[in-house]
C-alpha cells in the first residue's frame, strides 16, 4: 500500500465522524440505518477499524454521498461517471452518479444491479431504512418483497415505495436479474408503480405498468 493510499484511508475516520457530527446523526441510528454495529462504526470513527467498501457503501448511502467523496479522494475535473462495481450479498452493483456533496440535505443517486444466476435464490431478509426508491428492470425477473407484498417484475415493469417499508431484491428460478434503481433520501418521487403478478393482484393498490 502506497503513501497516498495509506493517507487517504488514514483520513477516512475523522471525516465519517464530523460528517455525522454535521447531520447530528447518532451512532445507534446511523447503526439502525446502515446495520452496521456501534462498536464497528465507533472504532471506524476513530481509526481503530480499516475502512472496507463493505461498510463505506452503505455508510455513503446512509449520508447521500459518492464513495469518492466520502474518503476524501481529490476531484479529477472530469465529468465522466468512472464505474466501480462492488460486489455485494451475491449481488453486483454499479454507482452511475456522483450522487451529491456532503453538505447538502439529500439528492438521487442511481446505481445498475446485477444478479446472476450464480447466486442462490434466497429467503428473503427485508430490510428498512429513510429515503424512497424506484426500480426499473432491465432484464429478467426481478422478485420484489415489499411489506406484506411478494411482487415478480418482469422486465421492462418498475416499482416505487418507500423505503421505510420493509423491502428486499432478489431473483426468481428463471435466471439472472439485472435492473436500475434511482434512490432518494429525501422522498424524491418518481410517480411509476409496478403491475404486481396475478398472486398478489388482490393484494396490492395503486399500481399500473411502465
Amino acid at each position: 500500500m502506497n503513501d497516498t493510499t495509506e493517507a487517504v484511508l488514514t483520513a477516512v475516520g475523522p471525516r465519517l465522524r464530523a460528517l455525522r457530527t454535521k447531520r447530528d446523526v447518532t451512532l445507534a441510528d446511523l447503526s439502525a440505518e446502515t446495520g452496521i454495529s456501534v462498536s464497528t462504526l465507533s472504532r471506524l470513527e476513530s481509526g481503530q477499524r480499516r475502512a472496507t467498501l463493505e461498510l463505506l457503501l452503505p455508510l455513503a448511502r446512509a449520508y447521500g454521498v459518492p464513495l469518492d467523496e466520502l474518503v476524501g479522494a481529490p476531484a479529477t475535473g472530469d465529468p465522466r461517471i468512472h464505474i466501480r462495481p462492488v460486489d455485494r450479498h451475491g449481488m453486483t452493483i454499479l454507482p452511475l452518479s456522483r450522487g451529491v456533496g456532503a453538505g447538502d440535505a439529500g439528492g438521487l443517486q442511481a446505481f445498475k444491479h446485477l444478479i446472476p444466476t450464480s447466486t442462490p435464490v434466497k429467503e428473503p431478509t427485508p430490510q428498512v431504512h429513510e429515503g424512497y426508491e424506484w426500480v426499473y428492470v432491465l432484464r429478467g425477473k426481478l422478485r420484489l418483497v415489499l411489506g406484506e407484498h411478494d411482487l415478480i417484475l418482469p422486465a421492462g415493469e418498475a416499482a416505487e415505495f418507500d423505503t421505510r417499508t420493509p423491502h428486499w431484491f432478489g431473483r426468481t428460478d428463471d435466471g439472472a436479474v439485472e435492473f436500475l434503481s434511482l434512490f432518494g433520501r429525501q422522498g424524491e418521487r418518481m410517480h411509476v408503480r409496478a403491475r404486481p403478478s396475478s398472486a398478489t393482484a388482490d393484494r396490492a393498490a395503486s399500481t399500473r405498468s411502465v
